[in-house]
Protein backbone atom coordinates (compact mmCIF):
# COMPACT_ATOMS: atom_id res chain seq x y z
CA UNK A 1 0.00 0.00 0.00
CA UNK A 2 1.42 3.35 -1.00
CA UNK A 3 1.05 6.63 0.87
CA UNK A 4 -0.97 7.96 -2.07
CA UNK A 5 -4.34 9.34 -0.94
CA UNK A 6 -6.97 7.87 -3.27
CA UNK A 7 -10.10 5.77 -3.46
CA UNK A 8 -9.51 2.03 -3.65
CA UNK A 9 -10.97 0.01 -6.50
CA UNK A 10 -13.15 -2.95 -5.54
CA UNK A 11 -10.32 -5.33 -6.47
CA UNK A 12 -7.80 -3.40 -4.35
CA UNK A 13 -10.24 -3.29 -1.45
CA UNK A 14 -10.77 -7.05 -1.55
CA UNK A 15 -6.99 -7.59 -1.62
CA UNK A 16 -6.52 -5.32 1.39
CA UNK A 17 -9.35 -7.04 3.29
CA UNK A 18 -7.42 -10.31 3.02
CA UNK A 19 -4.58 -8.63 4.94
CA UNK A 20 -6.93 -6.96 7.44
CA UNK A 21 -8.45 -10.21 8.68
CA UNK A 22 -10.77 -8.82 11.36
CA UNK A 23 -12.08 -5.89 9.32
CA UNK A 24 -15.34 -6.07 7.35
CA UNK A 25 -17.29 -3.79 5.07
CA UNK A 26 -20.47 -2.67 6.81
CA UNK A 27 -22.61 0.14 5.39
CA UNK A 28 -19.86 0.91 2.84
CA UNK A 29 -17.33 1.54 5.61
CA UNK A 30 -14.35 -0.42 6.85
CA UNK A 31 -15.47 -1.72 10.24
CA UNK A 32 -14.04 -3.51 13.24
CA UNK A 33 -15.03 -3.86 16.89
CA UNK A 34 -12.69 -4.37 19.82
CA UNK A 35 -13.34 -5.58 23.35
CA UNK A 36 -11.24 -4.94 26.44
CA UNK A 37 -11.36 -5.98 30.08
CA UNK A 38 -12.10 -2.47 31.35
CA UNK A 39 -13.25 0.97 30.28
CA UNK A 40 -9.82 2.41 31.03
CA UNK A 41 -8.16 -0.06 28.64
CA UNK A 42 -10.70 0.77 25.91
CA UNK A 43 -10.23 4.51 26.43
CA UNK A 44 -6.43 4.16 26.45
CA UNK A 45 -6.64 2.31 23.13
CA UNK A 46 -8.74 5.11 21.67
CA UNK A 47 -6.20 7.66 22.88
CA UNK A 48 -3.39 5.80 21.10
CA UNK A 49 -5.47 5.72 17.91
CA UNK A 50 -6.24 9.44 18.20
CA UNK A 51 -2.54 10.30 18.33
CA UNK A 52 -1.77 8.18 15.25
CA UNK A 53 -4.82 9.43 13.35
CA UNK A 54 -3.79 13.02 13.97
CA UNK A 55 -0.33 12.34 12.49
CA UNK A 56 -1.88 11.45 9.13
CA UNK A 57 -4.85 13.83 9.48
CA UNK A 58 -7.30 10.98 8.98
CA UNK A 59 -9.82 10.37 11.74
CA UNK A 60 -12.12 7.44 12.49
CA UNK A 61 -15.81 7.38 13.15
CA UNK A 62 -16.02 5.53 16.44
CA UNK A 63 -17.97 4.84 19.56
CA UNK A 64 -17.14 3.51 22.98
CA UNK A 65 -19.48 1.80 25.43
CA UNK A 66 -17.71 0.66 28.57
CA UNK A 67 -15.15 -1.88 27.31
CA UNK A 68 -16.22 -1.96 23.65
CA UNK A 69 -14.78 0.21 20.89
CA UNK A 70 -16.48 0.25 17.49
CA UNK A 71 -14.56 1.80 14.59
CA UNK A 72 -15.71 2.73 11.10
CA UNK A 73 -13.29 4.09 8.50
CA UNK A 74 -14.34 5.95 5.38
CA UNK A 75 -12.98 8.97 3.54
CA UNK A 76 -15.51 11.78 3.42
CA UNK A 77 -13.22 13.91 1.22
CA UNK A 78 -13.59 11.24 -1.49
CA UNK A 79 -17.36 11.07 -1.36
CA UNK A 80 -17.57 8.44 1.34
CA UNK A 81 -15.30 5.95 -0.41
CA UNK A 82 -12.82 3.64 1.29
CA UNK A 83 -9.34 4.96 0.59
CA UNK A 84 -5.70 4.08 0.95
CA UNK A 85 -5.70 6.13 4.18
CA UNK A 86 -8.52 4.03 5.64
CA UNK A 87 -6.45 0.91 5.04
CA UNK A 88 -3.35 2.60 6.44
CA UNK A 89 -5.19 3.63 9.61
CA UNK A 90 -6.79 0.17 9.95
CA UNK A 91 -3.33 -1.41 9.80
CA UNK A 92 -2.06 1.03 12.43
CA UNK A 93 -5.06 0.28 14.66
CA UNK A 94 -4.41 -3.46 14.35
CA UNK A 95 -0.78 -2.95 15.32
CA UNK A 96 -1.77 -0.87 18.37
CA UNK A 97 -4.27 -3.53 19.42
CA UNK A 98 -1.79 -6.39 18.96
CA UNK A 99 0.89 -4.49 20.92
CA UNK A 100 -1.37 -3.91 23.95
Amino acid sequence: MTDEYRKLSETELQQELQKLKEWKIIDNKLHRSFEFDTFVQAFGFMTKIALEAEKINHHPEWSNVYNHVRIDLVTHDLGGAISTYDVKLASTIDKLYNDK
